[in-house]
């Protein structure tokens, strides 16, 4: 099949796909997703939380795929792919606007994967009628929230494990973007 040269990349080459890909869960990303969350907890939340809080912070959802797959059935759950492989999630409620977890594997931190989940989910819930969207962000999360138009609520203790972790109650007014 041949393909008009403005379709070709440098050299002559197609170009490539894009290696990150924003989709809907699929159940083989349950494992995956798994250990996001447990490399996130422990490895990318280091730097706020003590070792004791974020055993059991990891330690309040199982590292096993089916915890995982069962939540499929609770939450619209939107992943971040690379090559295949799960790289971040984020699981929300589209009836009541709550993001209820977003998470991204720590070495790939700070680079667009998160804020790109968020974006997808805000279209979502502007989809379904939710003009606001609502999270409890850990202290790794809370700030740069803020930075991307978030407002501030208050703080919050959670109990995990017989630990107490500090969170931010915060959200956000969703408005249409055209495009």
């Amino acid at each position: 099949m041949k393909h008009h040269p403005s379709e070709q990349g440098a050299a002559g080459r197609m170009p490539r796909p894009p290696r990150i890909v924003y989709r809907s869960v699929l159940a083989r990303d349950a494992v995956e997703q798994a250990e996001v969350f447990h490399h996130a907890v422990m490895q990318g939340a280091m730097a706020h939380y003590s070792v004791a809080e974020r055993e059991a912070w990891a330690s309040a959802l199982p590292r096993n795929a089916s915890a995982w797959a069962a939540r499929h059935v609770l939450f619209t759950t939107l992943v971040a792919s690379c090559d295949g492989r799960c790289i971040g999630f984020l699981e929300l409620s589209l009836d009541s606007g709550d993001i209820e977890t977003l998470y991204v594997w720590p070495s790939l931190a700070r680079r667009g994967i998160g804020a790109t989940l968020l974006v997808h989910a805000e279209r979502m819930l502007l989809e379904h009628g939710v003009s606001r969207a609502r999270i409890n962000a850990s202290l790794v999360l809370a700030d740069s929230l803020v930075r991307r138009g978030w407002r501030e609520l208050g703080e919050e203790w959670v109990e995990r494990g017989g630990q107490r972790l500090k969170r931010k109650r915060l959200e956000k007014a969703l408005r249409l973007v055209e495009t």
